[in-house]
């Protein structure tokens, strides 16, 4: 009976991802669109880590500074970059893809343009939501995060982070689009290194921030669907043909 009713469970959980796709698709439906549902994880970001709290007052709700490297003797080596766990994993920059599929189990997808699917937008903050994304031969990482930046008013961040150093992600430009019941929001920026620290960008305002009425108009049923494109950068490009 008990076998029963797992495979039962697991038929479910089935169908709501396909009919999750499926509506994704119904609204991204550019060809060679790749969709990925993204289940929401509780955010364990308050729990000790190496992202240590400067102990400066701070406007009461807001977000304190944080310095992600004062803990690392190692200049080689970097922290975890996940920013969902308290993970105590140090390592070389080039094995940062790796740890993260195989210790944290964060899915990858790969093409120019993918769509990244967010479920269950109601659930209280914080949660965050995340994929690796490939695309012209680098790994970026998107963190959707609801987050309270003042007590009683959350919010949504969205970012784009490349596994990389600063200056190679100064060569790529991502872009965030929601669309829905002909409403169509964009942000577009470069994207950030994953050698700075998430609650730093989210501070910093350097991301695409909804408000919970604005998340709302573009959810459907408790999901929120974003379309993902990275591109090179047109600065890097009309400096090189100079």
């Amino acid at each position: 009976m008990l076998f029963f009713t797992q495979c039962f469970g697991a038929v479910l959980d089935l169908i709501h991802l396909r009919f999750q796709h499926y509506k994704a698709k119904r609204v991204f439906s550019a060809a060679g669109q790749l969709v990925c549902v993204v289940n929401p994880t509780h955010s364990l970001k308050y729990a000790p880590t190496r992202c240590v709290v400067a102990q400066t007052s701070t406007e009461q709700g807001s977000l304190p500074p944080c310095h992600h490297h004062e803990a690392v003797h190692d200049p080689q080596l970097v922290p975890c970059t996940c920013p969902l766990f308290s993970c105590p994993w140090e390592g070389h920059l080039e094995v940062v893809v790796s740890h993260l599929r195989q210790t944290h189990r964060i899915n990858i997808l790969q093409g120019a343009e993918i769509v990244f699917l967010a479920t269950d937008m109601h659930l209280p903050a914080p949660t965050d939501w995340i994929i690796m994304h490939s695309c012209l031969g680098h790994q970026f990482l998107l963190v959707l995060r609801k987050q309270e930046k003042y007590k009683g008013h959350p919010q949504f961040f969205a970012t784009m982070m490349l596994i990389g150093t600063q200056t190679q992600a100064d060569n790529f430009t991502y872009r965030l689009e929601l669309n829905r019941n002909q409403r169509r929001l964009k942000w577009e920026a470069t994207p950030r290194s994953v050698l700075e620290c998430i609650d730093s960008i989210i501070s910093d305002g350097d991301c695409l921030v909804l408000n919970t009425s604005l998340a709302q108009l573009f959810a459907d049923n408790g999901s929120l669907a974003i379309g993902i494109a990275i591109t090179t950068s047109n600065v890097h490009n009309s400096e090189a043909e100079i």
